[in-house]
């Protein structure tokens, strides 16, 4: 394990200034719908030129770190969440804050995206080089059927019916389809209209369906937004500790599992939250308080998510694939700082890696206190705020997150346009996540698919190419097991001496 003194170059008054700037901006920038980590990094990554390569390095990883905790805020308080790796932690903090317990959700979050962190940087610190050996075993067809088991999951956790969650699923993937194909980039669906030769924009897709329908319901009910049934108690930080502690092989698991997705390069906290809530809901002894405001699933998600931070920096320092977009635009920070990444990056500049990596210790650390007084008043403000002022800032945020993705006035059309085919979806009972998740997981599945068929077509084999390799094998096998949970405890349900 490395040496004390990394730890002390960590904890210099300026570096430790440096984490807290950067924990405070990101949780900021994620909290706000459509303003994705990546975008709080790329952002604010000039400011870390002049710095010393360390101290750079600490402020994007405090910055990662908070922009990915930020986006619990507006999925709990909103409904929206801020980040894509957030969409999983709608399903039961929003039905928290609805019965008025938005300040205990939050407080939740805060100390599930801590656990999270800390496990993901405990894996980068000890190892780094095992897991990105991991995994360089994935190739195309792996990606393939990891996306399908997403997609899998994503669908048998939908709302009411599995045949209306496949179909959602069904129908981001055909939204995926617009645009130029990820390989060979052949023009399908896009008729006359030129602005969609890109394809519908993830970002510009997950505003829509998750903002647009939410700011319909506000204007046609009188209803306030959120019930306020008690005081807030503040931060109900003890409450929230006997919880987490209650379910702390929950919080180690699901971190496990977000650090593991994470070192995959492309899978991301979408993924990771998803396996990790799928997971947590199988193994609970009541499956079905799921998805009406269970703690549990909040303390899932979250972990996990803030675990690919760490996870994702394996692939990225070890062998210079990021494994995540933000770990892309850090990358590029990396190269411009004059730090090759490989192999021989531990070796020949240690001092730095080993630097930041206590140095995102230490911010993830901050995060407690930090996201416990930011999400405080958070609660309070999102519920003291009139329906009158709250439904034309929350538009507005949607406008300006839309747009700044590429300074692009037609994503803002696509944004408006998905909303309204969202929220009418959700009239006859179709949810928003199996949609986004379709449109995310999507690409990832035709590039994979197209990319190992041509390998195997050039093996003289194309359709065993996807059924022989033993790491294929075994994500079919969870995916089939995904597919048939439902169904299975359905009939366990129907056997039970209750409702005989």
């Amino acid at each position: 394990m490395p040496g004390i003194e990394f730890l002390l170059a960590a904890l210099t008054p300026y570096n430790i200034m440096l984490a807290v700037a950067g924990v405070v901006a990101g949780t900021m920038i994620g909290a706000l719908p459509g303003l994705t980590a990546t975008m709080a990094i790329a952002v604010l990554i000039p400011f870390t030129f002049g710095m010393p390569p360390a101290s750079g390095l600490i402020a994007l990883g405090a910055i990662y770190t908070g922009a990915i905790y930020g986006g619990a805020y507006s999925a709990i308080l909103l409904n929206t969440p801020g980040t894509p790796s957030a969409i999983a932690t709608t399903f039961d903090g929003y039905p928290m804050a609805k019965r008025g317990d938005g300040d205990l959700a939050v407080t939740l979050a805060c100390i599930a995206s801590v656990m999270g962190g800390l496990v993901g940087a405990a894996f980068l610190l000890m190892l780094a080089p095992p897991l990105a050996r991991f995994a360089l075993a994935f190739g195309p067809v792996e990606y393939f059927w990891l996306a399908v088991f997403g997609l899998s999951l994503i669908a048998s956790l939908s709302e009411g019916s599995l045949l209306k969650g496949l179909i959602g699923g069904a129908a981001g993937l055909l939204l995926g389809t617009v645009g130029l194909a990820e390989v060979g980039g052949d023009i399908r669906y896009v008729g006359d209209f030129n602005a969609l030769l890109g394809g519908f924009d993830v970002i510009a897709a997950l505003i829509g369906l998750y903002c647009v329908p939410v700011l319909i319901d506000l204007v046609a009910t009188p209803d306030p937004h959120l019930k306020l049934t008690h005081q807030v108690a503040g931060f109900r930080l003890r409450e929230a500790a006997s919880i987490a502690w209650r379910s702390r092989f929950n919080l180690i698991r699901s971190s496990v599992i977000g650090t593991l997705v994470g070192i995959l390069p492309g899978a991301g906290g979408s993924i990771a939250s998803l396996v990790s809530y799928s997971e947590a809901r199988r193994v609970a002894k009541d499956p079905k308080r799921f998805g009406t405001g269970e703690p549990d699933g909040i303390l899932a998600t979250e972990s996990a998510n803030n675990a690919t931070v760490g996870g994702g920096f394996i692939p990225t320092l070890v062998l210079g694939i990021p494994g995540t977009p933000a770990d892309a635009v850090i990358l590029g920070a990396l190269l411009v700082q004059g730090i090759r990444t490989g192999p021989t990056l531990f070796l020949q500049q240690g001092q730095i890696v080993y630097t930041f990596i206590y140095g995102l210790f230490i911010a993830t650390v901050l995060m407690l206190p930090i996201g416990l007084v930011i999400g405080r008043y958070a609660f309070k403000s999102i519920v003291s705020i009139p329906k009158a002022m709250l439904v034309p800032s929350v538009a507005m945020l949607t406008i300006l997150g839309s747009y700044a993705v590429n300074n692009n006035v037609e994503q803002v059309q696509q944004m408006v346009m998905i909303g309204i085919f969202g929220w009418i979806a959700a009239r006859f009972g179709f949810t928003a996540s199996p949609i986004v998740l379709g449109l995310i997981l999507g690409t990832i599945a035709e590039s994979g698919f197209v990319q190992g068929y041509l390998i195997g077509n050039a093996r003289g084999q194309p359709i065993s190419e996807f059924f022989t390799r033993p790491i294929s094998i075994g994500i079919i096998a969870f995916t089939l097991l995904g597919l048939a949970y439902p169904l299975i405890t359905a009939r366990k349900h129907k056997r039970s001496p209750s409702n005989e």
